[in-house]
């Protein structure tokens, strides 16, 4: 596959899953009644911006998430206090906008002094222009203009915190069960594909090589058959594939495999594990099964079958993390992600589809963890209110997800190091 277009399906990979994620959320929010002032793709500095409505949608420029920014999750950016000089402007017996700065250059607006203004509840603003004072309507999408952004108010009955705890739990939790939702979808699509394999495997063949190692350096490429290893007919047995280079480290090996109807014998010398001291070439095998056409409620119950096992496959990584059984070369980041993505792009849209289906299923399993910053965590913070009758106070709240977001970017910093790391080992 052409690396333009394998580089192209690896971004659009990531798209899907976290635009997927971050409809959910406004989605619901939008149906809740709740005013989404962002719905963005990335984090950090804008490289795409436009408005429609009442929301803008950016994409920036780190693109390890995203995210769907609502009207009184956070404290307002930009708020106007009594005693502070504004023009406003005036349409239909309201006001529609209020300005904040070079007053001296604004057209066809009054200016005054605020003596008193209420944004969320009544919608009223008196206004002192020249001595007199004056009490507008305010309409409920007017504008706060500073520094040349506009910033619509949001009436109480527009923002987050102003809904039931249902509805806030149902635009939380959307994100995670859209990328559940396109999980079961993928897996399905890939069956449709692929077929369903038969019971007994065909050959083995070479899945994936890593970089730098013996397999690579040799000349083998993902997609070719192993025949056999010095002279020994492997056919389908792994085991006894990993035998005979496990004892022959630092001792030249001949792979013979079978590349496009042709046999190639392919000479490589297996390196010595640093733990075990056993050979190693660098390659992962797979078995080729035939297939048979998969039919449309089989491919539902095959579907449901691969959301359960990797799901449970999942767990069992987040365990290891819990308990320690892993090393840092265990661990990956966006970097890596995007490195297997690449590689899985060129086995065909088949495997491309699997591998989505699982990243979307562990974005929404890794959501849903009660990590702060996570919609996991929201959730928490709802169910506490739900018990108590009350809401928690939202200047801890946001504090807490502020520090769970920062250790989160910390992480992320950590991993993504470790793979530019190895990134440059395997290239030395």
């Amino acid at each position: 596959m052409h690396m333009i277009q394998v580089v192209f399906l690896t971004v659009l990979v990531f798209f899907v899953i976290v635009t997927i994620h971050e409809w959910g959320h406004y989605y619901f929010a939008k149906r809740a009644g709740i005013l989404v002032r962002e719905f963005a793709i990335g984090f950090g500095p804008k490289l795409f911006s436009i408005k429609r409505g009442e929301t803008r949608y950016t994409l920036r420029l780190v693109p390890a998430g995203g995210f769907v920014r609502m009207a009184g999750e956070d404290p307002e950016l930009v708020e106007i206090q009594p005693g502070q000089t504004v023009a406003v402007r005036i349409a239909a017996d309201s006001v529609t906008r209020f300005y904040l700065d070079r007053l001296d250059e604004r057209t066809n607006v009054i200016r005054g002094e605020i003596e008193t203004i209420d944004l969320e509840d009544r919608l009223k603003v008196t206004l002192n222009a020249d001595g007199v004072s004056e009490v507008y309507n305010v309409h409920p999408q007017a504008l706060l203009i500073a520094k040349g952004r506009e910033t619509q108010i949001a009436p109480r009955d527009r923002q987050f915190g102003s809904k039931s705890v249902g509805a806030r739990s149902l635009a939380i939790v959307a994100g995670p069960v859209m990328n559940f939702i396109l999980a079961f979808v993928l897996f399905f699509a890939f069956f449709q594909m692929a077929g369903v394999p038969l019971d007994t495997p065909k050959h083995l063949f070479i899945g994936e090589i890593v970089a730098g190692k013996p397999a690579d350096k040799s000349g083998l490429t993902t997609g070719d058959i192993i025949v056999a290893i010095n002279g020994e007919t492997i056919g389908t047995d792994q085991d006894k594939m990993i035998a005979l280079i496990s004892k022959s480290p630092n001792k030249p090996i001949t792979f013979t495999v079978t590349r496009d109807d042709k046999k190639l014998d392919i000479k490589m010398t297996p390196e010595p594990d640093p733990e075990t001291g056993e050979g190693k070439v660098g390659i992962r095998a797979a078995s080729f099964f035939e297939t048979r056409p998969a039919g449309f409620i089989e491919s539902f119950s095959l579907a449901g079958q691969d959301m359960k096992n990797w799901t449970i496959m999942i767990f069992d990584g987040f365990k290891k993390l819990i308990l320690g059984q892993f090393k840092m070369d265990d661990l990956g980041g966006p970097v890596r992600t995007a490195q297997v993505t690449g590689q899985i792009a060129q086995q065909g849209i088949e495997q491309l589809t699997k591998w989505t289906a699982v990243l979307s299923l562990y974005l929404g399993i890794f959501n849903l963890l009660p990590i702060p910053a996570l919609d996991g965590s929201r959730l928490m913070f709802l169910g506490l209110e739900a018990v108590r009758r009350r809401p928690i106070d939202p200047n801890r709240e946001s504090m807490v997800h502020f520090i769970g977001f920062a250790l989160l970017m910390l992480l992320m910093v950590a991993v993504t190091y470790n793979d530019i790391l190895r990134l440059v080992r395997v290239k030395e």
